[in-house]
């Protein structure tokens, strides 16, 4: 008997396929994890994660902050109604849920396309490639904000208001920083506008044009840095299925208990050593981390101005 010679992740993702189909595996159920797969169906892990990933492309499965992979909900049938209906803002807004919840490496035309209901050649209509749909997608979400200032209030309050608006925005999208790096920031128009208001309020501040204009910069990379956390950590609670805490816990607390360790590193003892002054913990909150580091980065900034005030 001839050997098949479809590759193995392939049977395994029409297998799970045909157990969605056929409701074995319901909208809203927990999707086998890669280590469950990979036991089930006697394969490495890499086509384990290989298979999965075919079910995101094709729409059938999602994967949700602290819930894990799951499948995603059944799609309307009427294929033509549906296409009929398709336009630049829903296949935008189609694409943005997914990033949201799957992380930007789950947005493909094909994905795109399932969720709309229609043909991936459909989305063409609209935009180019992936390139220019991830492109669209960021500055839609910029665009969803006002980013209003009053240039009549202090410098300060104006900063802090945009610098938030751009968390909350960042905090909500956490893919949205890797369509802009620092190095390579892409002209996009809601970004541009949201740049030149957060320039005329620095302004206000009184430093050079080069300073203000890398204080704008680095405001930027203390939110994109830390909101990145937010998707980099969803991903590890889908693979893991440990938080945060939970995760640093099993890590750290061996550690703490072994003397040679705490001998050999005396300040981190003092702080979560047996006598440590947080020795019950630390838990992270990075929305606290923001409004930290935020305060530091104007307060150094004001600082500066008035250092080169009164050198002048």
């Amino acid at each position: 008997m001839a050997e098949p010679t479809e590759p193995p992740y392939a049977r395994i993702a029409a297998e799970l396929s045909r157990r969605i189909a056929d409701r074995e595996l319901a909208p809203g159920d927990k999707v086998p994890s890669t280590r469950q797969v990979a036991q089930e169906f006697g394969v490495a892990l890499a086509t384990a994660t290989k298979a999965l990933d075919v079910l995101r492309a094709e729409g059938l499965v999602i994967t949700r902050p602290r819930s894990g992979t799951v499948v995603a909900p059944r799609r309307a049938a009427a294929r033509g109604a549906e296409a009929a209906e398709l336009t630049r803002e829903r296949l935008l807004a189609e694409a943005v849920e997914i990033a949201d919840g799957e992380g930007l490496e789950a947005v493909s035309m094909r994905a795109v396309a399932s969720r709309c209901g229609v043909a991936p050649m459909s989305l063409y209509r609209f935009v180019e490639d992936k390139d220019e749909l991830v492109t669209a997608m960021a500055d839609a979400v910029y665009g969803s904000t006002a980013f209003d200032r009053d240039p009549a209030a202090p410098w300060r309050s104006q900063v802090e208001s945009l610098s938030r608006e751009l968390w909350r925005l960042h905090r909500a999208h956490p893919w949205l920083g890797r369509t802009q790096p620092l190095t390579r920031p892409l002209p996009l128009p809601n970004i541009i506008r949201l740049g030149d208001r957060l320039l005329g309020a620095l302004e206000g501040l009184g430093l050079p044009p080069h300073r203000y204009f890398e204080l704008h910069i680095l405001l930027f990379s203390h939110i994109l840095g830390l909101a990145a956390n937010f998707e980099a950590d969803h991903a590890a609670v889908s693979e893991t299925g440990l938080s945060s805490d939970e995760w640093t816990d099993l890590q750290y607390q061996p550690l703490f208990g072994d003397p040679a360790f705490v001998s050999a590193h005396p300040h981190f003892s003092k702080l979560f050593g047996h006598f440590g002054a947080l020795q019950e913990g630390y838990d992270l909150d990075l929305d606290g981390l923001f409004e930290l580091g935020l305060g530091l980065i104007l307060d150094g900034a004001e600082a500066l101005a008035a250092r080169m005030d009164s050198a002048s």
